[in-house]
Parts: C-alpha cells; sequence; structure tokens
C-alpha cells in the first residue's frame, strides 16, 4: 500500500482560478504529479485544465509530470502562458 504523506501544492494563473485557491497543503498517496494532479481534479470539481498541457515544477526545479514525489515536496502547477 503507497504511503500518505504531505505535499505542498501551488496553483498560477487560470488554475488558481478553477481550484479556488492559490495553495494547499495535502495528504496524498499519489506516486507522482500527475497522479497529485487528478486527485486533486477530483477534490476540486472546477479544476478542469487538461493535465497534459501542464507544466509542473518540483521543489523549485521543472520536472515531469511522471515526476515521482516525497514527503515534503512543493509542487506547482502551470498552465501555458500565451503572449502577444
Amino acid at each position: 500500500m503507497p504511503s500518505v504523506r504531505q505535499i505542498h501544492v501551488r496553483f498560477f494563473a487560470i488554475l488558481r482560478e478553477q481550484a479556488g485557491v492559490s495553495t494547499l497543503a495535502v495528504e496524498t498517496a499519489a506516486a507522482d504529479a500527475v497522479a497529485l494532479y487528478t486527485e486533486l481534479q477530483q477534490r476540486h470539481p472546477g479544476l478542469i485544465f487538461p493535465a497534459n498541457l501542464l507544466k509542473v515544477a518540483v521543489n523549485e526545479r521543472y520536472a515531469e509530470l511522471t515526476t515521482p514525489l516525497a514527503v515534503g515536496d512543493r509542487v506547482v502547477f502551470i498552465p501555458p502562458v500565451a503572449g502577444g
């Protein structure tokens, strides 16, 4: 059985609006960032942005969505940025 650990999450831009919060401390057994995002979508039904379009940073470094998570990690989900 996967161990439950606390992860610190931040949302930027549209993700913050969809989740209704900018930061969270969550107890999760999610093995990686994409599993965590899927879990967060279940907890926050307004969070509808597709995971495959996101960038993620783990402990202030860009990472893959499949990056394994550890106790106390800081995960930031970043949507694409449009400019003009």
